[in-house]
């Protein structure tokens, strides 16, 4: 048994005991508060301060997500506002902003998860609200395209990340029984903002123009950056738990207090675990595709259907349903045992990817409509699922990593995704091909989701045999070891009677 730190104080006697200055009391309160150093985190209350954390969360989902997802409307505009008749790859060029913006919110998640180990959900999101502010900010000033790679896609895309990703973990400090609920409902503003965006973009964009739009857009950051303070963590960081010093912040957001950096800022321990390191192949390659319908499907309807009116409404539609499928599938993933969960992400990019294909069939626009329907309330499901799998897959201590490497990995096909699509559209007239090519990944990412239930379940048997065989083990030392006692008492007895 290791000693605690406490006994060598209460060994030296009340007389070797210094009294402790304020700094030090008040450190002491705080420590106190937060329980012994590696004891294990608190019961998450399942609700009390946890709902303000949870609308927060939801405002980050909303104001982040639904900007992205509204991207098709900002990718007319671009086109219209800083777009040259004379490039023949203008679409190709102007797919990157979007595409590019969307892969570096993920891209950066693995470095986020270090920072909210070290420094704690609250400070990372704050930081990040504030950079997110002020690359949207930034973006309404430039005169090209080329330097909104830059400010939206690397500055506003890095600072949406790292006030995105604590949203994820701090939930499953507040809620474990409802955390599917949770997600679902925390995801569903991302849903939310994107029914109402769309019709908002367009009347801004028509009234005032990109620019203003884009600064009327910062304001949603600033926003965020005042929901982020809500990000109080109950249960211990890597950090905490390593130094001992957790609840050091827990009342004020920069202290003055000094930590120590976890030892290992890559847990790449994680990917010991069949099982998660197949879900964090499976779902990157079923995205490559994923992202396409968003950033292409405005341009693909103004032209198919020219004459049409309200055109945003597909982009509403997914909106809808999607938010629908966040609340429902969130709510039946609490009734599905551990890993089988994997089985909705299963379903969801089966119909994701049938329903990329379908959209360049639909010749009548309501068709299109049915079609983005579905679409949307799969991508509710496979959205509302991600966060409460990854807390089956590996111990709570490593969500935060797990989801980043997650995160991180998804980048790539959701970077890469559109400007291919828009390379397709540039050289063959259409988007019909980039629509079928699109459908094809989620299938082939369904097949490979598929095997992690049974390795998991292969993986907890091989441990309960061998942690039964070390049982089995220790019974018969015990009853070796009263057999060969109560042969020596027999014996003794014996030569007493002789």
């Amino acid at each position: 048994m290791v000693p605690s730190q406490e006994e060598p104080a209460a060994e030296r006697g009340p007389s070797e005991t210094q009294p402790p200055g304020p700094e030090a009391a008040a450190e002491k309160v705080e420590l106190d508060l937060a329980g012994p150093a590696g004891a294990e985190p608190p019961q998450p209350p399942e609700g009390g301060r946890g709902w303000l954390v949870m609308l927060a969360a939801m405002w980050c989902n909303g104001s982040v997500f639904g900007i992205q997802n509204s991207c098709g409307v900002l990718f007319v505009s671009m086109l219209k506002t800083l777009g040259s008749t004379d490039d023949d790859l203008m679409v190709f060029k102007t797919a990157w902003v979007s595409s590019l913006s969307m892969g570096m919110i993920f891209f950066c998640c693995p470095i986020v998860s270090v920072f909210t180990d070290i420094f704690g959900c609250r400070k990372t999101a704050v930081v990040g609200a504030a950079v997110a502010f002020i690359g949207l900010l930034s973006s309404s000033f430039v005169s090209s395209i080329e330097p909104l790679y830059l400010t939206y896609g690397i500055i506003f895309a890095c600072g949406c990340s790292f006030a995105y990703q604590p949203s994820l973990v701090i939930l499953g400090h507040y809620f474990k029984k409802r955390l599917g609920l949770v997600n679902g409902i925390v995801t569903a503003g991302s849903s939310i903002f994107t029914i109402l965006l769309p019709f908002l973009l367009r009347v801004l964009t028509d009234s005032v123009g990109l620019f203003y739009t884009l600064r009327i857009l910062s304001i949603f950051m600033f926003v965020l950056f005042l929901a982020s303070f809500t990000y109080r963590p109950l249960a211990s960081s890597a950090k905490d738990k390593e130094s001992g010093t957790e609840g050091s912040n827990r009342f004020s957001l920069f202290s003055r207090r000094k930590f120590s950096p976890p030892k290992k800022f890559f847990n790449f321990a994680i990917f010991k675990v069949t099982a998660y390191a197949v879900w964090a192949v499976g779902i990157p390659l079923a995205l490559f595709g994923y992202f396409v319908p968003y950033v292409h499907l405005m341009k693909h309807v103004n032209e198919r259907f020219e004459n049409g009116k309200n055109k945003e409404v597909v982009l509403m539609c997914i909106g809808i349903t999607s938010g629908v499928g966040r609340l429902l599938f969130g709510r039946i993933a609490d009734y599905v045992p551990g890993v089988k969960k994997v089985y909705l992400q299963v379903l969801s990019f089966i119909f994701i990817g049938l329903m990329s294909m379908m959209i360049p069939l639909c010749n009548d626009f309501g068709a299109l409509i049915a079609v983005c329907l579905i679409m949307g309330l799969f991508d509710g499901c496979f959205i509302s699922i991600m966060a409460p799998t990854a807390f089956e897959l590996v111990d709570t201590w490593d969500v935060s990593q797990a989801i980043g490497f997650l995160l991180g990995f998804m980048s790539i096909p959701m970077t890469v995704g559109p400007p291919i699509a828009g390379l397709l559209r540039d050289e063959l007239g259409s988007y019909d091909v980039a629509f079928y090519l699109a459908g094809i990944p989620p299938l082939i990412g369904s097949a490979v989701l598929c095997f992690i239930p049974w390795i998991h379940s292969k993986k907890q048997r091989e441990i309960s045999k061998t942690t039964g065989g070390e049982k089995m083990e220790t019974m018969l030392e015990n009853q070796n070891s009263l057999l060969s006692n109560s042969s020596g008492i027999f014996k003794k007895d014996s030569d007493s009677v002789i």
